[in-house]
């Protein structure tokens, strides 16, 4: 079982967009997943369709990380698609194991959590919280490596680099298995010179940490999640270009792990119109997103 965090130290980077889409891509190509939704906004929990009603979440885990199993839900995803993919239900009070100086015995606690499931799962995707205060360094220390999430603007470079010292502090301090998988550059737009020049500066500073490729900004991935379904199985060639997208980053998280993965083929990436109930919206191709503010 290998263990992914998917982390930003800032928020509104879409950290929780690219959780659900390699989730989708895991999904897609037959790994058994489990998604831990460690956000307090509990937004990935929504996006995987799951009804909480009778399960106990990531709070009562912290608490007693022995009792993960009744934290565990199967995603409404499988309705859909033949697939095995699960999520560790969150809450929003979640946010009372996040305070700024963890023990050392409540950093470990997901880390016994998963160890119970450890046989049931290939992959473990953690949604993280967007600080590095408790949570983020729990699940860092349940990880094996942590996929840094940021965007092409003023303080890309910063957050970057404030996520991988922290990591190595981690790794030495704590966990000496983790390794940073690398940093993804998410709602880019070809077109500005900005997001181009940003993307370059963080190259020029971390180099092959700075994974390929940068994800463009696309309506379709987030009605896709907005209607709770998993973006391979989304109509329209923009839906299935980010789908792609999400497949090369799960194939550099599968060679880190030494997963094996069948391949990603166009076949495999169903036609979401077999899949989607007929009252919800079929979307064709779209457009990146404008937005006028570059930084």
């Amino acid at each position: 079982m290998h263990v992914l965090s998917v982390s930003s130290l800032k928020g509104g980077v879409g950290k929780t967009t690219v959780a659900l889409g390699l989730a989708s891509a895991a999904f897609s190509r037959g790994l058994r997943t489990l998604v831990v939704d460690l956000d307090p906004q509990s937004d990935v929990s929504t996006g995987l369709d799951v009804n909480p009603e009778g399960y106990a979440n990531i709070a009562a885990v912290l608490e007693k990380p022995k009792s993960i199993r009744s934290a565990i839900a199967a995603s409404g995803w499988s309705q859909h698609h033949e697939g095995s993919i699960d999520l560790l239900i969150g809450s929003p009070s979640a946010i009372n194991f996040d305070g700024p100086h963890p023990s050392i015995r409540e950093i470990w606690k997901l880390e016994e959590a998963l160890a119970v499931v450890e046989s049931d799962y290939d992959l473990v995707i953690i949604d993280c919280a967007p600080s590095l205060n408790a949570l983020t360094r729990t699940a860092w220390a349940a990880s094996d490596r942590v996929l840094v999430v940021t965007e092409p603007g003023l303080f890309a470079v910063s957050a970057a680099d404030r996520a991988l010292r922290a990591i190595e502090e981690v790794r030495r301090g704590v966990s000496p298995r983790l390794e940073p998988l690398g940093i993804l550059v998410n709602r880019t737009r070809p077109q500005s010179m900005e997001h181009q020049f940003r993307i370059r500066e963080l190259k020029e500073l971390f180099g092959s940490l700075v994974l390929a490729p940068q994800l463009p900004e696309r309506t379709s991935l987030q009605q896709a999640q907005g209607a709770a379904k998993p973006v391979h199985l989304w109509p329209g060639d923009a839906a299935q270009e980010m789908a792609g997208y999400f497949d090369q980053v799960l194939d550099q998280v599968a060679e880190a792990a030494g997963i094996e993965v069948r391949s990603a083929t166009t076949g495999s990436r169903q036609s979401a119109t077999a899949v989607v109930p007929e009252n919800d919206p079929v979307v064709g191709e779209d457009t990146a997103v404008t937005d006028h503010n570059d930084a």
